[in-house]
Formats: C-alpha cells, structure tokens, sequence
C-alpha cells in the first residue's frame, strides 16, 4: 500500500533555522521541495543566500576520520555529541599538528631522494678504490667517469689502448656496458676525449661532494638514508598515534560539522520573507499523515515555529511521492515494482498482488514438495544471513512449490511416494466440447489467466477513477467497455464448455457489440465527455474509420493471444513432470533400485535450471500481461532529508 502523505509548511525566524533543521530534520522524515516553486502565491519570497563558512573545515574532519574509519577500534565507543565550537577547535588543533609533521616529512623525503640518487651516481665506481675528493681535485691530469658498450670496450682494449697516452680503471659491468675510469694528461685531454667518444664512451658527471672511496661514500650515504627512513617512519606513527589518542573527538567533530554542513544545505531549499522588521524562513515538503501528526503535536510546544498542513493536494504544484509501506511477508516484491518503476501516489499498490500471483504461478509450473521445500528452506537461510530480497522471494515460491507438490504427488520427482491430492499434470485430461480431450493442467491454467486478466481490467478501472481519465475509464480495451467485452466472452466459452445454453443471439449482440462500438469511437465520446473541442482525424472520416477497424481487430487479437500466453503455466508444470521423469529414468528408478546419485544430480540440475526459466518466465507474465494493463509505473520515490538520509 501507498502511505497517505500531507505537504506542509515551515516558517520561523532566519537564525533559527539551524537549529530547527538540526531538532526535527533529522528526527523527521521529510522530502523538502524548493519553496520559491511550491509557494509562488506567497509574496515577497526571495532565495535563502548564504555560503557555508564551515565547508572547508568539514571536508578537513571528513579527512581525519576517513583513515579511523578505515581501521576500526578494537574496543569501540560510542561517538558523543560536541558543540559546533569544540568540533570546530578539535579539528584546526588536529590539523595543525599533522600539517607540521607532514611538512617535516616531506622535506625529509626529499633529502632521502636526494641522497638515493647521489648514492645512485657513484654505485658503479664501488670498486675504484681511491679517494674520491682527491681525484675531484687533480690539476695536471684530467680524469672522465663513464660508460662504454661491451663491444667496444674490447676493440678498444685491443687496439687502440696500447696506442695512446691513457690509463683506464674498470669499476663494473652492468648489462652491456661497463663502467671505467680513465686519466689522461692535460695536453692531450681533447684528443684522447675524441677517440674515447668515437668508442661511444658517454661521460658520466661526478660531483665533488664526496669523502673517501666510492665505496666508504656509499657506505655513509647510506647510513644518513636509513636514518632519514627512520625519522620519517617516527613521523608517520606520531600522525597515527594522534589520530587514534583523539578517535572519539575527531569522530565526534566529523559527526556534528557533516550534520551542520547537511542542515546548511538545507537553505537551498528554503526561501526567506521579510513581515514588519523580522526575516523568517520558510521550509516546505511531503511527510508521511502519521509523522505529520505527531510534527504539530511536538511543534505546539516550541513558540517559535510554526507549521502549516495542506489538506488538499490540489493546492499543491508538486505531486506526492510515493512511500511504500506493505507486510514484511511482500515487501521484498517490491524489488519487482521498482524495476519497472514506482506507482504513483493516486496508483493502486500492487506489490501483495505481485507477490500473491507470482509466488501462485511459481508454485503451479514448479511443482514438486521435495524441490519446493528445498527452495523454502534455502531462500529463507539465505535471506536471513545476507538480507537479499530476491531470497526472500525464492522462499515464498518454494512454500508454493511444496503445496502444489503435494497437489501433483510428487516429491523429488517421484510420482509413487504420496498420493496427489489433486491430479497428476502428464495424465489427468478433460473432455471438452468442440475441442475434445485436453490436458486438465492447460484447462486450469487458461481459466487462471482469463480470471487474472478480468482483475487486471477492474484495477485498470480504480486506477483511471483515481486519475480520473474519462478515457481509461469507460472506452479503454482495459476500461468499462473491455470489461464487459471480455466478460462476457469468458462467460460465453465457460458456458458453452460446461454444457451450459450460451446467449441468445440478440444478447450476445448487445453484449460484445455495445463494447466494440464504444472502444471504436473512444477518441470522440472522450471529448464529448470532457466537453472539449476534437480536432478532424487527419485523412478524414475515411482514415478514421480504418485506423479505427485495424485497432479493433488488434484488440480482439491482443484478448486472444494474452489469454493463450497462460498456457506456458499448464505447460511448465507438464515439462517440469516429464523432465523428473527423465531424471528418474537415467537414473534406473524403473528397476527399483535407483543411482541415488544420479537422482540427486538430476535435481539439482532441474531445480537451478528450470526455476530460473520458470522464474522468468513468470516475471513476463506480471510485466506483460498483469501491469501492462492496469499499471503506469510513474511515481518518484520518497526521499526525505534527515532521519532516513542519516
């Protein structure tokens, strides 16, 4: 069902807004809506303008406590509440501390980078076992740290080294390069350089900041890295540690500046009005009946609120939202409704009527007690462990299942264990006039489907009285003129396969004529009925009298083919039967001692694979043929600020 819902209206004076919102907002469950929009009759109304001050430091506690969110107490609290100013003040103290220990890490992580790659620069010379500063410093000899290609290195080594005045040091290899240093006078640097660089020797720059050999300066660079790392990790836990000492102030201040940083947005949904000296507020919105009720009892003791209820929807520019409240037993169909989209607020609810017929159907093309029970059990474990709607639903067609199981005498797909209480789908038939013999499971299933399309018709009917859509109302193929159209052809074939005398053939003229003549002329007896002006169908009266005959003929094909879609119900509940048949056969059942494994097997396979078929071909029957005649699906959902956003 549909919860009744009252629109009212907030007014106060401007600086008690917050704290209005913050008392009742969050206790109450309210969809605001804009007020310049809803309240244009209202004069003077001017937008609330104001910033928030507080959103940066709410985005900063919203960062404090992300990580203490992250990792969870051992022995948790509960979060107290605190003023706006000590949320206020816990957070830029807090922020404060940590913003001067990140900027003490930082700058230590770039020392630590810094010395990485100094340490990094003269790694492959480790093995040049010479005082690093006093090469730095030669002045008659010049010296070059670099790399040459392997290949190279070996034409140079054979001939050309021994032809000039150079002296090299191998350091390492390292992939295909090795790492050399070499000396040459100061006369001769630049053409020794030019035949180093013709053997692709690139130069490598050391800079003079190093004491010792290469070796010892690795050594102490890294030693000052480790104790770099070392700081920045007495860093990192001393910003731990104060985020988990101040948990509950930080959680505390998170809570109160989000709520206020929420109340505050508010605003944007409110509108000011200025009487004699004094600015109020005004708030407007949907509520609940019952919550608005128990609203204007609590206000009566605050004078400085004032609430007004509007009784008369029509008063109102925005439609109702719709708030579903049904039974616990189907409101986990509602996942089916939501799917294909919300009823409006004058719309009739059918989620008990999903629930009913899909759980009904389910159980009528699934029959078996030992799957349905199977179904029962586990849908409802499942729901009860991880809360899943479409488990509850599982468990709702498994109860059906079972009772349609012990209806048909099977269990696990053996016919021979219970006696039916009804029949058995593959072998009961009925005699029937014109037609002949007829599986009774198709009989029944064809008689469900007339009756539920009949149901639909009369649901089409309260929702247009609701809507009051004159056209939907009396000349819909699902209207008043349907109604008795297809009423009365179900009450024709009923009696004519019962042996029963049908109308005569006047009545039967009256009967479905009346009908098709008023479905034929809908568009104009419409207008006539809503007193407007109809403008001339395009084509002329020739054009609207085919379109008109085409129509008909559609819907007289439509009433057809959407009662024969039920067969699909008789004829899941034979294939479901014949398929354990199967099962039962491969298994060697026949021979009295069947392969239990290959029983169990079996099952398990036609349960998983024939539910979902079943399931969703079930689900078509509800969209197709049950809502696609009653049901538009066009409300919007009842989002209240507060209690229910919290």
């Amino acid at each position: 069902m549909i919860e009744p819902m009252k629109f009212i209206s907030i007014t106060g004076p401007k600086a008690d807004i917050d704290r209005v919102v913050d008392k009742y907002l969050s206790k109450y469950e309210i969809q605001l809506e804009n007020a310049l929009s809803e309240l244009r009759s209202v004069k003077d109304l001017r937008p609330f303008t104001e910033t928030d001050p507080y959103k940066d430091m709410t985005a900063r506690a919203q960062t404090l406590a992300a990580p203490l969110k992250e990792r969870p107490s051992q022995a948790p609290e509960a979060v107290g509440d605190v003023s706006l100013e000590e949320a206020l003040d816990t957070v830029a103290r807090i922020t404060s501390d940590l913003a001067a220990w990140e900027k003490e890490k930082k700058e230590l992580e770039q020392q630590v980078t810094a010395l990485e790659e100094s340490r990094a620069r003269i790694s492959p010379f480790a093995d040049l076992n010479y005082n690093l500063s006093a090469i730095l410093h030669f002045k008659y000899i010049h010296f070059r740290f670099g790399r040459i290609p392997k290949e190279y290195f070996r034409k140079f080594t054979d001939y050309v080294y021994d032809t000039i005045d150079t002296v090299y040091y191998k350091c390492s290899e390292e992939g295909d390069y090795v790492w050399i240093v070499y000396f040459v006078p100061e006369s001769l640097s630049k053409k020794i350089d030019a035949i180093y660089a013709s053997m692709h020797f690139e130069r490598y720059l050391i800079p003079d900041e190093y004491d010792g050999t290469p070796m010892e300066a690795g050594e102490a660079l890294e030693q000052k890295i480790n104790g770099m790392k070392e700081e920045i990790s007495r860093l990192k836990d001393r910003q731990i540690s104060c985020l988990e000492e101040n948990r509950k102030a930080i959680l505390a201040a998170e809570s109160r500046l989000t709520r206020f940083s929420a109340n505050f947005s508010v605003r944007k949904m409110a509108a000011c009005t200025h009487h004699e000296d004094s600015t109020f507020y005004i708030l407007c919105g949907w509520m609940a009946k019952s919550q608005a009720e128990a609203f204007r009892e609590e206000l009566c003791s605050d004078p400085d609120v004032f609430l007004i209820v509007e009784e008369n929807h029509g008063n109102v520019l925005s439609k109702p939202p719709t708030k579903l409240k049904n039974p616990g037993l189907f409101r986990p169909f509602e996942l089916f409704l939501r799917m294909y989209g919300l009823p409006s607020y004058e719309e009739f609810d059918p989620t008990v009527l999903i629930g009913l017929t899909y759980s009904f159907l389910f159980g009528f093309m699934f029959g078996d007690a030992g799957q349905g029970l199977c179904l029962l059990a586990g849908g409802f474990l499942l729901y009860r462990i991880k809360k899943l709607n479409l488990a509850a639903i599982i468990s709702c067609c498994g109860f059906f299942s079972t009772i349609f199981g012990f209806l048909f005498g099977s269990v696990f797909g053996f016919e021979n264990v219970i006696r039916p209480l009804w029949l058995r789908p593959t072998d009961a038939m009925t005699e029937l006039p014109f037609i002949g013999k007829l599986n009774t499971v198709f009989v029944v299933a064809i008689s469900i489907g007339m009756g539920i399309i009949l149901l639909t018709m009369i649901l089409n009917i309260v929702n247009s009285v609701r809507e009051k859509n004159a056209e939907k109302l009396w000349f819909d193929t699902n209207g008043a003129a349907g109604l008795v159209f297809y009423g009365s052809a179900v009450a024709s074939i009923v009696l004519f396969m019962t042996g029963n005398p049908v109308p005569g053939a006047a009545v039967a003229a009256l009967m479905f004529g009346i009908p098709l003549v008023l479905m034929f002329f809908k568009e104009p007896l419409t207008a006539c009925l809503e007193k407007k002006s109809r403008k001339a169908a395009p084509g002329g009266k020739a054009m609207f009298v085919i379109q008109g005959f085409f129509e008909l003929f559609e819907v007289l094909l439509s009433y057809f083919s959407n009662t024969l879609s039920f067969v699909r119900v008789g004829a899941f509940a034979v294939s479901h039967a014949a398929m354990m048949e199967v099962v039962l056969m491969l298994a060697g059942a026949e021979a009295g001692s069947p392969n239990w494994l290959v029983v169990i097997l079996g099952n398990l396979f036609v349960c998983a694979m024939e539910g979902l078929i079943v399931g969703i071909q079930v689900l078509r029957l509800e969209y197709y043929e049950l809502f696609s005649r009653f049901y538009r699906g066009t409300g919007r959902e009842f989002k209240p600020y507060g209690k229910a956003e919290a």
